[in-house]
């Protein structure tokens, strides 16, 4: 079992897809061949998009249009929460349920997670969410809206755990706001924007400027 404190993190975009496209491929694309795009869809479009999942999700990737915070161990991604604004993720589950007590939409939605078979159980989700929330407070922050399942005390299979457990939110900082169904529930949690460091002082003529470390 590897330490999650030798696990790194970094966000998809169109540098880490290779990565992200191995562990899907691994895993025979995911439920089916879903490629994690089914909370990017309106209603009717996975009908026009019917076995061309990988191309729609790339599209989305490298037009800055999907979001996860993809968990590394060295150059290989082992798992991932995803992320992004509501406009971005509109297909939720239970929607119908959900939009019946619904007073406002939330700035960001946590959807889905999906954890390497052989990685499961080491704490990766909890990382994921972790760094999902750290990029949420790099891009300002702001309401955040999930919506995981209750299986407190009961063994379940891992496909109805892909929106992450509730006693993992609750860990994470999230309130249980209302219940959709019979044990998936909406938390909540507001994420500030992460603080701007200062500017640096003026460096006298003729010193070397310090070495920063590009952001990964």
């Amino acid at each position: 079992m590897t330490p999650t404190s030798t696990l790194t993190s970094r966000p998809l975009s169109p540098k880490t897809w290779p990565a992200f496209a191995r562990l899907v491929e691994k895993h025979d694309g995911i439920f089916g061949g879903c490629w994690c795009i089914a909370f990017h869809l309106e209603a009717g479009e996975n009908k026009r998009w019917a076995g061309r999942y990988r191309e729609l999700k790339e599209a989305r990737v490298r037009g800055g249009r999907a979001h996860a915070a993809l968990v590394f161990d060295g150059d290989e991604a082992v798992g991932w929460c995803q992320f992004g604004p509501t406009a971005e993720l509109p297909n939720i589950r239970s929607r119908k349920e959900y939009e019946k007590g619904l007073q406002a939409l939330p700035d960001w939605r946590i959807t889905c997670f999906f954890i390497d078979r052989e990685r499961r159980g080491e704490g990766v989700a909890s990382l994921a969410l972790r760094e999902a929330l750290r990029y949420i407070a790099q891009a300002g922050g702001g309401t955040v809206e999930a919506y995981p399942e209750d299986y407190t005390g009961e063994r379940t299979s891992n496909s109805f755990l892909c929106s992450g457990t509730l006693g993992m939110f609750e860990k994470a900082g999230f309130k249980k706001a209302r219940k959709i169904a019979m044990r998936r529930w909406v938390v909540v949690q507001t994420i500030p924007r992460a603080r701007v460091r200062p500017p640096s002082k003026p460096i006298p003529s003729g010193a070397h400027a310090p070495r920063v470390p590009a952001p990964r």
